[in-house]
């Protein structure tokens, strides 16, 4: 590799402990220092670019630790694969994505995961690390799960819903938690009770409630938190961490608050979709409320202010955008008449840094929680920190050159994201990433493209870095 030095210079410098008026010094693709602007220190710097970052915020490229590319899901495939995907991902400032491999029943876990690699191989913008859905827990997988651990795979996805697809009963999610105590892994839950929300999904087409809208209703508060509640006793009873993913519900925060006020160690994530939007857009008329099924689903707008408060608390630690889009036409369509049918999935993965930065000038977070949702925690969370998700000497030189005074309007017609609708169409924010660094390569020079497939590494990760 040829050596490059980059400085960043006279941008406000802002990682989930400090802000300061800095000046950053990028080598060969990590940064190897950073000091006051105008210091003799930072002057002295010479370099073969130069970054003017003046009047802009410097951040650490986020950290999305919850994608799906190239997912397939009720008969198709989401709609974003992992060259479009980081794309997009790179638009929205985000450097590095932790995406889902997916063991079939009845096959390896190896088997799911070479499968993944496959697909990303080659493909990406920037970097990308795993995490294993597990689909049937036995003793084989169990013994995997070890195996996976050794080289990076440190974190496994189990799934309370979707009965006959990933569903694991209480049984196996004991089996697998109790592995994950001794090898260190992450357990992470989907917290739905799939089989009582499967009898009220049946009960409601059989009375002729087949909007989107039913989605959202049939998928119950309850049915959340009661599951939320489950998977945590059950980690207890396993002596195992749990993180919770896309949680939605002020009664799942709450099972999180209790579990977390007892010492326990236990995270849990929330998405935009669900700080942002509600079940007022699942009933949007003529079908247009599909774009939004998701789950867990959108709830009743009320909900947000203890996802807010979550966040503030420190009850739920991170942002994630769960990016699982299908497109309107064609896709989400094969649920006309029959909402069971629409795929589930939302794209975000563009907007996640934005609509947090939205949120700091709503006052809802701060400049340095921003950076710690969507950057420094799930880097700390999934084992990347400090390679990723802050500006230190060593760390990967993933810098993003962001305007905080930037307006925008978000919109299918200017987004990135392989899709054909946006979730947030006409939605005005202030603040736009400008200009990308990933491993000190530029992928985005002032609102351009300028990155391409197979720069991304794949990035194995180590343990949870937020246990004792």
């Amino acid at each position: 590799m040829t050596h490059s030095r980059t400085v960043v210079r006279g941008g406000l410098v802002i990682t989930a402990s400090d802000e300061t008026h800095a000046d950053v010094l990028v080598e060969d693709g990590r940064i190897v220092a950073t000091a006051a602007t105008g210091s003799s220190v930072a002057e002295g710097w010479s370099a073969e670019h130069t970054i003017d970052a003046a009047g802009k915020y410097v951040i650490p490229g986020g950290v999305d630790p919850h994608t799906h590319m190239d997912m397939p899901f009720g008969g198709t495939f989401s709609c974003d694969d992992f060259e479009t995907g980081t794309r997009a991902a790179a638009w929205g400032g985000t450097t590095t994505i932790v995406d889902f491999a997916i063991q079939q029943k009845g096959h390896a876990l190896r088997e799911g995961l070479d499968r993944w690699h496959a697909k990303a191989d080659a493909q990406c913008s920037v970097d990308y690390a795993f995490h294993m859905i597990l689909s049937d827990v036995n003793q084989g997988t169990l013994k995997e799960m070890d195996m996976l651990v050794e080289e990076g795979i440190t974190s496994f996805k189990m799934f309370m819903a979707y009965p006959d697809v990933f569903y694991s009963d209480d049984g196996q999610i004991l089996r697998a938690m109790q592995r994950t105590a001794s090898n260190g892994g992450l357990p992470m839950m989907h917290a739905e009770n799939g089989i009582a929300i499967d009898v009220l999904v049946e009960q409601a087409l059989a009375a002729g409630r087949t909007d989107p809208r039913h989605h959202g209703e049939v998928r119950k508060v309850l049915l959340e938190a009661e599951a939320t509640h489950r998977a945590i006793q059950l980690a207890r009873v396993a002596g195992s961490p749990l993180y919770v993913v896309h949680v939605s519900a002020d009664e799942a925060v709450a099972e999180l608050a209790t579990a977390r006020d007892k010492g326990l160690p236990v995270f849990g994530e929330t998405c935009p979709q669900y700080l942002f939007l509600s079940t007022d857009n699942l009933a949007e008329p003529d079908f247009g409320g599909a774009k939004y099924v998701c789950s867990t689903p959108l709830r009743p707008r009320e909900h947000q202010a203890s996802l807010w408060r979550g966040l503030r608390t420190n009850d739920l630690q991170v942002v994630s955008t769960d990016h699982c889009p299908f497109c309107f036409t064609g896709q989400k369509e094969l649920g006309r008449g029959d909402f069971s049918k629409i795929p589930n999935g939302m794209p975000g993965v563009e907007h996640r840094m934005d609509l947090l930065h939205q949120a700091v000038l709503d006052g809802h977070i701060s400049r340095r929680r921003w950076i710690e949702l969507a950057c420094a925690t799930p880097a700390r969370m999934f084992g990347l920190y400090p390679k990723k998700g802050t500006l230190q000497p060593g760390s990967d030189a993933d810098i993003v050159i962001y305007d905080p005074q930037a307006q925008q309007t978000l919109s299918v017609e200017t987004h990135h994201m392989n899709v054909d609708y946006s979730a947030y169409e006409g939605k005005q924010i202030t603040g736009q990433v400008e200009t990308v660094l990933s491993r000190g390569e530029t992928v985005i020079d002032r609102r351009t493209y300028t990155g391409r497939a197979g720069h991304g590494q794949y990035t194995p990760r180590g343990l949870c870095q937020l246990l004792d």
